[in-house]
């Protein structure tokens, strides 16, 4: 019998990225998202056949998180994280034999604004607010399951950065080509990434180490402030003058843009703290070699 990977959410950049990468290994791939010609999460017994007998589920289910805070869409932000946990859960502890590996997405952002010291799993301090509040809530749904034959493991996951436009890079692209590539607020919020050749990486990683589980930051090594990576950006692209952009410039631009200054904002100072120190070696552990890669 073929081995067997089912993905939800698998529609997403992150999701779309695994699934070749599964089917180049050989992997039957079964993805459940909220629209056919994927298994929907109303359809329970395509759920069950597609768990059953699988050697890992990866969720990446969720409404994205590029949009305006307003109530409709933060219920939507919290209940298709939450909400889709639980009908995996449920799900799962219905296998006669159960995935051995669950990883559920998490986030970076669950930690504080942090300008003073970087977040490790161990030392970390959790934040306060919207954001945070899903991320406690998508973590609490996760860990509420106990299921003896399966693994558990949430990785709070940074931003993703990747090719062909996907992650945060064409915004960040369109910035600088527009000479608009200057710092952004104060420019000393730390920025904190992963490529998401690593975020492939770590997935094989602790799907051989049956030792793991439990919370991981899924972050690369060496987080920077926002100047250094708008600095790095526009040398990768030739501008090598770029406007500064004030908070207040930027809190009137995400009004337009229909999104939140969060994004750009907050300080994630992050460090994969337990991953290195089980003995995984990151593929792009500096922002040089990550934008040398993508752009």
């Amino acid at each position: 019998m073929k081995k067997k990977v089912v993905i939800t959410g698998g529609s997403g950049f992150i999701g779309a990225y695994l699934r070749e990468k599964f089917l180049d290994l050989g992997y039957d791939v079964a993805i459940i998202s909220r629209k056919p010609p994927a298994i929907t999460w109303n359809d329970q017994e395509g759920m069950l056949q597609a768990l059953n007998h699988a050697e890992l589920v990866i969720n990446l289910a969720g409404k994205s998180v590029n949009c305006r805070y307003n109530e409709k869409n933060k219920q939507e932000i919290l209940t298709s994280r939450t909400g889709t946990t639980k009908l995996l859960g449920d799900a799962i502890s219905k296998c006669e034999h159960p995935p051995k590996l669950w990883i559920n997405s998490s986030t970076a952002t669950i930690y504080r604004h942090a300008e003073d010291k970087p977040m490790t799993e161990k030392d970390g301090e959790i934040g306060v607010g919207f954001s945070v509040d899903v991320a406690k809530k998508w973590e609490n749904a996760f860990f509420q399951f106990s299921l003896p034959n399966t693994r558990q493991v949430a990785l709070r996951i940074a931003i993703v950065l990747g090719p062909d436009g996907g992650g945060v890079m064409t915004p960040y692209k369109n910035l600088v080509t527009f000479g608009l590539g200057g710092i952004q607020g104060n420019g000393r919020q730390m920025f904190s990434w992963i490529h998401i050749e690593d975020i492939w990486n770590i997935i094989l990683f602790l799907k051989d180490r049956e030792d793991l589980s439990g919370i991981f930051n899924c972050s690369a090594p060496n987080p920077i402030p926002n100047y250094i990576l708008m600095k790095e950006l526009r040398r990768k692209l030739n501008r090598p003058l770029g406007l500064p952009a004030p908070a207040p410039l930027l809190e009137l631009g995400a009004i337009f843009i229909r999104t939140e200054t969060e994004l750009i904002l907050k300080s994630r100072w992050v460090l994969p703290d337990r991953l290195e120190k089980a003995g995984y070696s990151f593929h792009y552990p500096t922002i040089q070699e990550t934008l040398e890669d993508i752009l």
